[in-house]
């Protein structure tokens, strides 16, 4: 049985040094791209590496792996990576190479911990098997929470944002300035929809159409509100109708959706509570009720 246990014990590391081997070999022998850190992904980038100082001891070799596994990323999985780092806000300003990059540490992370630990607790080498899928999948798990956060703060400030729009417009002010007051006049300056109005107003600074730039806002951003916020301008500045009667509308619209939602939520919590509810009871019933079957049982005996 001992021959047995130390020949699989070597096959396994024979494979395992098999796999990493191959691994190595296609990362270095595929040919890197180039990594676009230019604009708002670019600016993302600093403000990360300014503010946390793990990112920034982390960051270079997140980058240098990310070039060397640039070449194995395939045009449709790029994409999806690159779609959804956007909807996160270009999360600390990482590229889909420099993403798959920051798994792979993760997973070796991961796994390093499950073999600590596994020695700590006695447990061996098969709570790696646990950790490091878990460690591969945390940058996935914290761009795709990054990107739900965004959005709902975008749905929740959007309402009062087209009510200052349309004040503003009210007083004088053409669209631009009008979200420039906006931008300015802000508390917090990375707030998810201020970051989408700069970027609005610097897309319409370097040449693009309205249209184009609530078009980029509408993708980046893709919720009903804000889809329905960027139809609503884009139809006003076509038929010729005033915009800014156009975002009080829009603003009270919004608001009222936000309301039913709510009064949905709050419908569907009690129906939810049911489960719970019932398994408090039982338990409940079952400390009263137990000690009292105990004796009864003891003295039929």
């Amino acid at each position: 049985m001992r021959i047995n246990y130390t020949v699989l014990r070597y096959a396994f590391i024979a494979v395992v040094t098999v796999a990493v081997f191959m691994a190595v070999y296609a990362v270095a022998s595929t040919p890197s791209r180039v990594a676009s850190r230019l604009g708002m992904r670019g600016l993302k980038r600093q403000r990360a590496i300014a503010d946390n100082p793990a990112w920034a001891q982390v960051e270079p070799l997140v980058r240098w792996l990310g070039v060397r596994v640039s070449g194995i990323i395939g045009d449709g999985l790029r994409n999806k990576m690159d779609r959804q780092l956007m909807l996160a806000g270009d999360y600390l300003g990482l590229t889909p190479e420099e993403y798959v990059a920051l798994s792979i540490l993760s997973g070796i992370a991961g796994v390093a911990f499950g073999a600590l630990a596994g020695v700590m607790t006695g447990m061996g080498a098969s709570l790696m098997l646990a950790t490091g899928p878990v460690g591969a999948a945390l940058p996935y798990l914290a761009v795709s929470g990054e990107a739900s956060r965004r959005l709902k703060d975008i749905n929740r400030g959007l309402p009062y944002a087209a009510d200052l729009l349309a004040l503003a417009m009210s007083a004088g002010q053409d669209f631009p300035g009008a979200v420039r007051q906006v931008v300015e006049k802000t508390s917090d300056p990375d707030d998810a929809l201020v970051e989408e109005f700069t970027r609005l107003l610097q897309e319409l600074q370097v040449g693009q159409t309205r249209r184009q730039a609530l078009l980029g806002f509408a993708s980046r951003a893709p919720i009903d509100s804000v889809s329905e916020f960027v139809s609503a301008i884009v139809q006003a500045e076509e038929r010729g109708n005033p915009v800014a009667d156009v975002l009080q509308i829009q603003a009270n619209v919004s608001r009222m959706r936000r309301s039913v939602r709510a009064e949905e939520l709050a419908a569907k919590a009690g129906v939810q509570m049911v489960g719970p509810l019932f398994l408090l009871f039982f338990c409940i019933m079952l400390l009263v009720m137990g000690p009292m079957v105990l004796a009864l049982a003891a003295k039929a005996d």
